[in-house]
């Protein structure tokens, strides 16, 4: 007589937070040591050195209660161990007592303060709504999410790169359309309407461009990489091709600047572009009413990425649906109902792991045998 097979153990919540706040913690006494190459110049003007320095304090010492408790408790030790482990190290390269001198301006550098900070406070803020309120209940340490959290990491710690690509080509086409009467008049408007502009503007342009991505073979393949993801939550929007960002982030951005938008409208933009796409995939089943029909919520984004044949040309729009009416793609069942399944209609197409889904879209392959959503097609 054969027993039934053991279940696996059970992963432990403290000793993934601890591994979380150690590590940050290690990056964040990396940021004080080496502000200059590891930190964002524009994001450093957002926040104090005071912040940082509490918030790095904090973070040191719920890595070593977590971790410590996990420890006793028997659960998940190796990694409770990496986060005491750590923390131990950022606290004898200095903690939250380091000191520097005034930054020098460098060309170029990295943004480990914005990927610190984003990953701490998103976590932090949408980790217990989804637990909450789940669209489908389940573990934020589903499957695949050390790949998406290594997408976030590169998509928040190459920010510069990005926007260095970015300004390059906004500018180029910005020096050869510009029309300085129609710079005039946006500029005459209130900076509170030409942020409501800019919003239209800029989804709109989205908008086209992601429809072009549904429709376009080739660059279907690097938006495929997005559309693989099978669990929604707050950290499976950041799931996407480098390439795909530049040129994305390039389109949206290009007419706001040949249009001659004010800085604080566009300021405003980014901010509204990184809250609304980290809730409209986030795992939050709320009912927003008559919001849907003004605003993309999180069902509405949720039913563009339903794997689901009537719903692979629709809703496309990131911030008002108003765009896909104009665009004829707006789509959305009656008020409650949830896509049952999410990702690409043919899962084989799209391999597992992040270095694998870089070449992906540059490869001649077509098919995988190790693909994303095997083990539960």
């Amino acid at each position: 007589m054969t027993s039934a097979p053991a279940s696996p153990p059970s992963r432990s919540w403290l000793a993934h937070i601890s591994a979380g706040l150690g590590l940050s913690a290690l990056l964040g006494v990396l940021c004080f040591h080496f502000p200059e190459l590891l930190t964002s110049r524009d994001f450093r003007a957002v926040y104090s050195e005071v912040f940082a320095r509490h918030l790095l304090l904090s973070g040191l010492v719920a890595a070593f209660l977590t971790g410590t408790f996990a420890i006793l408790r028997g659960r998940n030790r190796r990694v409770a161990m990496l986060g005491v482990g750590s923390a131990a190290i950022a606290v004898v390269l200095g903690g939250a007592t380091v000191h520097f001198d005034a930054i020098d301006s460098t060309p170029f550098s990295l943004g480990l303060d914005w990927f610190v900070i984003s990953l701490f406070f998103s976590a932090l803020v949408f980790i217990p709504i989804e637990r909450m309120l789940p669209v489908l209940p389940m573990s934020p340490l589903r499957a695949e999410w050390r790949t998406d959290l290594a997408y976030f990491f590169i998509g928040h710690v190459l920010v510069q790169f990005v926007l260095i690509a970015v300004t390059a080509s906004t500018s180029m086409v910005d020096a050869l359309v510009a029309s300085q009467t129609v710079k005039n008049a946006i500029q005459s408007l209130p900076v509170w309407l030409q942020f409501l502009l800019a919003v239209f503007v800029a989804d709109l342009a989205q908008a086209l461009l992601h429809r072009a991505y549904h429709n376009t073979p080739w660059l279907w393949r690097f938006h495929a990489v997005h559309h693989s993801t099978r669990r929604m939550d707050w950290l499976a929007g950041s799931r996407m091709h480098l390439l795909e960002i530049v040129l994305t982030r390039s389109v949206v951005l290009m007419p706001l600047v040949v249009l001659g938008f004010a800085p604080a409208a566009v300021n405003g933009y980014v901010i509204l572009v990184g809250l609304q796409a980290v809730l409209a995939h986030a795992n939050l089943r709320l009912d927003f009413g008559w919001l849907e029909q003004v605003l993309v919520t999180p069902r509405y984004h949720h039913w563009h990425h339903a794997r689901h044949a009537d719903y692979i040309d629709v809703n496309y729009a990131i911030h008002l649906p108003l765009v896909d009416r104009l665009m004829g793609t707006f789509k959305l069942p009656p008020r409650g109902q949830w896509p049952s399944e999410y990702g690409v209609m043919k899962l084989q197409t799209v391999p597992v792991g992040l270095l694998a889904q870089a070449r992906m879209p540059l490869s001649r392959r077509r098919v995988f045998d190790d693909y994303v959503g095997r083990d539960d097609a």
